[in-house]
């Protein structure tokens, strides 16, 4: 579709010359076309008022004194006729009076009888720069409203007096307002959910040296919805350049799908894992039973092929379990029970039952942490899994004869964890995608590693659904320090 604007880009204006002098017409005429412009002619405010009722000019030029209808009449009817038309005056008799009355009844300018081709040139021009100008703001206002009216999101712009300035028609299907256009109402006939509403007061109050966008996801049921919905908003205000409050822009982006769509894949993994975790650990026991002789003498070689067999079984049974776990944790179905929970304690644990393993591969495996560690707001179960995913990487990709430390201090508000191992190191490219799902490093000396690249994302979503932060420092060949940040908030005195 062409807009006003790109016509006027391909199209020469169309102007019209109202006066009752034939001597004048001729001469805009002569003057205007050879600038390129379209000119018709019109010798009194009747003509005028007839020819723009069949089609539209962008410039007028128009004299103030006609007989039969003077030129400050046709200015007040060209203007109720077409708004969007320029209308220059020519007169005679250009005292202030008549220009500014001209001006008042929305003339954008005139020229004073005589006049010079050129004053006429110039004039014309700056008029038409307006036009276009005029045409521009009107196009973007109309691509803007079309956009918006037209997009799947609900938005909702307020002015300092809480009235609605702009609602499209997704806002109002969302929150339940059957009314086809609210313009100038007040936000609270329009909308009834109180979280919403809350909202853009906090936002409409927001002191001008604070600048935050406010967030929340709400589920709606009820009010003739045929089914719960899921709502996520956005509402921030928006200010003048000094920085005042001049209204709130709110934004409802409706997630119920991606809600169900969660849900669903979360329950096929769990369906899925524990339909093969069963048969997998059958299977694994009743090889254990061969390797053990239980059915019958074997040979060393039949016993080194059913052990290899075990642990690929074995690690096929880990990942399973590791992916239900992250599916549920990404869907949120794990409920996570906080309680304070002793870290130290924590640590203990996990190094003394990982501590087999480390010695069998000579490794220095060593603690340093306060007795005065503060506790941590967490469930312990996944605190555990947190520990036991790092120590077991430490030891895993640590040379025998190498060194393992967890360390714990309290720095500032949190509890600072760090795994330490005298490792292979992760190169920069690898420390970028550690975190990813089912990524490993790989390269020479981790081919013979067993691993599943779910480990270290299980634990980042588990930190992280704790409000804390993890990070990881390493180079090649010089080891790497994990470091978990949980935070220590003042709700846990509620629980001592």
């Amino acid at each position: 579709m062409i807009t006003e604007t790109e016509i006027q880009t391909y199209y020469p204006p169309r102007i019209l010359v109202v006066d009752d002098e034939p001597r004048i017409r001729e001469a805009c005429k002569t003057v205007l076309e050879e600038c390129g412009y379209e000119v018709s002619l019109a010798s009194n405010g009747v003509q005028a008022i007839e020819g723009i009722s069949a089609e539209h000019y962008d410039i007028i030029l128009l004299d103030l004194m006609m007989p039969e209808m003077s030129g400050f009449d046709a200015l007040s009817k060209i203007k109720a006729l077409d708004p969007g038309t320029v209308v220059i005056v020519i007169t005679g008799y250009a005292t202030l009076e008549h220009s500014v009355e001209a001006m008042k009844k929305g003339a954008f300018d005139f020229i004073p009888k005589p006049f010079t081709p050129e004053h006429l040139r110039v004039t014309v021009s700056k008029a038409i720069d307006y036009t276009r100008a005029l045409w521009d703001i009107a196009d973007t206002r109309s691509r803007l409203r079309t956009m918006v009216n037209h997009i799947s999101d609900g938005v909702m712009c307020t002015n300092h007096q809480n009235q609605v300035a702009l609602a499209n028609p997704a806002f109002l299907r969302m929150v339940g307002c059957p009314a086809p256009s609210v313009i100038g109402w007040a936000m609270e006939e329009v909308v009834n959910i109180l979280p919403i509403k809350d909202m853009v007061y906090r936002a409409l109050k927001m002191p001008e040296s604070e600048f935050s966008e406010l967030t929340e996801e709400i589920t709606l049921n009820g009010n003739n919805r045929p089914e719960e919905i899921v709502l996520s908003i956005r509402c921030a205000p928006f200010r003048d350049p000094n920085g005042r409050n001049l209204g709130v822009i709110t934004v409802l982006h409706d997630i119920t799908a991606l809600k169900r769509m969660d849900r669903m894949k979360s329950q096929f993994v769990s369906t899925v894992n524990h339909e093969i975790q069963s048969p997998l650990n059958t299977v694994m026991m009743q090889i254990q039973v061969i390797i053990d002789g239980l059915a019958g003498k074997l040979s060393e070689k039949q016993k080194t092929i059913l052990s290899r067999v075990y642990q690929k079984i074995s690690n096929l049974a880990i990942m399973s379990s590791e992916l239900l776990d992250l599916a549920r944790i990404e869907s949120g179905l794990i409920s996570f029970e906080r309680e304070p929970v002793d870290m130290l304690a924590v640590i203990r644990d996990q190094v003394a039952f990982h501590l087999p393993r480390a010695e069998a591969q000579s490794i220095l495996f060593e603690i340093d942490a306060p007795e005065t560690l503060p506790p941590v707001l967490a469930n312990r179960r996944n605190m555990e899994g947190v520990i036991s995913n790092l120590v077991t990487n430490a030891i895993k990709y640590s040379p025998d004869g190498g060194r393992v430390t967890v360390s714990a201090s309290k720095e500032d508000d949190f509890l600072c964890i760090r795994v330490k191992d005298s490792g292979i190191g992760i190169t920069p490219e690898d420390l970028k995608l550690i975190f990813q799902q089912f990524y490993r490093v790989k390269n020479e000396k981790t081919r013979q590693i067993n691993g599943t690249g779910l480990g270290l994302a299980i634990v980042k979503r588990i930190v992280e659904s704790h409000e804390g932060r993890i990070k990881v420092e390493s180079r090649p060949g010089e080891g790497s320090i994990f470091t978990v940040l949980l935070p220590l908030g003042a709700a846990i005195q509620n629980y001592l």
